[in-house]
């Protein structure tokens, strides 16, 4: 697994830029990266379980705390800190961001939430 090199939080932009040591570089949204939160709180225990949140669309990341060297500690305005996101895990939310956001944009449609408060 490629080892996180830079992490660099772009406030005005409310991105989350981060490079790994095998060149991939990816830029998360915040938003992006609370509603696929890796915490039970979102995920659940199972995926039956997962939560699907509406109006996340202007949240803000205030701050990052490093857990370890395998990991950080995502702060969000809206109070939300339980997740531990692993090195591993941004990955592959970069990986797959375009596949996860789609499924995320019609989950919301499905259940008539938005993505504005």
């Amino acid at each position: 697994m490629p080892l996180a090199r830079e992490i660099r939080l772009n406030r005005a932009e409310r991105i989350l830029e981060i490079a790994f040591d095998d060149g991939a570089r990816f830029r998360l949204p915040a938003e992006y990266l609370r509603v696929e939160s890796p915490s039970a709180e979102v995920q659940g225990h199972a995926p039956s379980e997962r939560q699907w949140l509406g109006g996340k669309r202007d949240v803000a990341i205030v701050g990052l705390e490093p857990v370890g060297n395998y990991a950080v500690r995502i702060l969000f305005d809206d109070g939300h800190d339980t997740g531990i996101y692993s090195f591993e895990y941004l990955y592959r939310l970069g990986r797959e961001q375009k596949e996860r956001w789609q499924t995320y944009l019609d989950a919301l449609a499905a259940r008539g939430l938005k993505r504005e408060r």
